[in-house]
């Protein structure tokens, strides 16, 4: 007995992986079954239904589509109706079903999963950057940076920067620490949004003298004093000013906040090099 080849094909107005999925998991239940799939995605024109069309043609099949854009649907379904093929929604019973129990029609617009999935790994990819990068590490990179954070120790450089992060934004930091130099490569960065971050001397000295405790340290220790501290603030002010670099105090200011001013500078750098 010879075995009938099928058809099946796969119309997506995005990459069509969550249809691949879907129908790998459905030819699973058909092991007898031999089938030959066609893929075609990023179906977003008439041109590209009218190709899909002359394929069906010449090889007739099952067609299972994805597509939320109205008129692409519609010529899909139309020139499906007449070459005598079936035509399956695989997304409309779902979002019919999510209509009616949110009381809220959808959106159509193609490709959201996969620019939503693009934005996740953005934010990955940041995070990565945030910790290869972290207190002064890898400095040979600060050109990939989308802003560089430059401060004392506890100034919330770490935490800033992890945020930004997880906004998909590639942040570095540079720790200034007396006595030692900045690197090179932070001076002689060009084009690049790099922060300043400083605060009040007393507020500084309360945090470093909690960090000791906790690390078992108070003795002995200059890293709370409080004119060395004072020191330490003014000169890296001096840096900032020297540089010009934007600066930020973060006294009285949460990590969110000053995030969303750095955010804020980003954007409308990115306005001015549009325009």
């Amino acid at each position: 007995m010879q075995t009938r080849l099928h058809t099946v094909y796969m119309v997506s107005d995005a990459t069509g992986e969550t249809m691949t999925n879907v129908m790998r998991a459905c030819l699973a239940q058909f092991p007898g079954a031999t089938v030959v799939t066609r893929r075609f995605s990023f179906t977003r024109t008439l041109g590209q239904v009218e190709r899909l069309a002359a394929e069906l043609a010449r090889q007739p099949g099952l067609v299972f589509f994805s597509v939320v854009d109205q008129s692409i649907r519609r010529a899909l379904v139309d020139r499906c109706r007449e070459l005598d093929v079936p035509a399956v929604s695989l997304l409309d019973p779902v979002l019919e079903a999510m209509s009616k129990a949110f009381n809220e029609e959808h959106l159509h617009e193609p490709g959201l999963q996969h620019s939503l999935d693009e934005r996740y790994f953005e934010r990955i990819d940041a995070m990565h950057f945030a910790l290869a990068l972290d207190d002064g590490q890898a400095t040979e990179r600060l050109k990939e940076a989308d802003v560089v954070l430059v401060g004392v120790s506890r100034t919330s450089k770490t935490p800033t920067c992890m945020y930004l992060a997880n906004k998909g934004i590639k942040a570095a930091n540079i720790p200034l620490v007396p006595g030692v130099p900045p690197p090179d490569a932070l001076l002689e960065l060009k084009g690049k949004l790099i922060v300043g971050l400083t605060t009040d001397p007393r507020r500084l000295t309360d945090i470093r003298r909690t960090r000791l405790k906790i690390i078992n340290e108070s003795e002995g220790s200059d890293y709370a004093d409080p004119d060395l501290v004072e020191t330490e603030l003014r000169e890296a002010r001096k840096l900032y000013n020297r540089m010009g670099w934007m600066v930020i105090d973060v006294t009285r200011r949460s990590i969110e906040e000053v995030s969303a001013t750095i955010m804020q500078k980003l954007g409308a750098m990115n306005s001015e090099g549009r325009s």
